[in-house]
């Protein structure tokens, strides 16, 4: 783990997972680019959040990487990235 890289985050068996819940901005916004441009980084990536990242979906775009929802409520999103193909 890098302990200057906010969240927390884990490798399970169905890829890496990153929990930035509770962090202020734009602390989540970090943690999710630092972890996509680390070499090797294949996907899926899980990301838990506090809210809706608008400012992250052209930042993925942007970086190759696609997003969907598995989770949207009023107090949490999940998202799952993976490159494009």
């Amino acid at each position: 783990m890098n302990d200057e890289v906010p969240g927390t985050y884990w490798q399970a068996a169905d890829g890496l997972h990153i929990d930035t819940r509770g962090l202020p901005p734009p602390e989540p916004f970090v943690a999710i680019i630092w972890h996509i441009e680390q070499p090797g980084q294949t996907g899926p990536i899980t990301v838990y959040l506090d809210r809706n990242p608008i400012f992250l979906f052209p930042e993925l775009i942007e970086r190759g990487w696609r997003y969907e929802y598995a989770l949207r409520t009023a107090g949490e999103v999940r998202l799952i990235l993976r490159p494009e193909t």
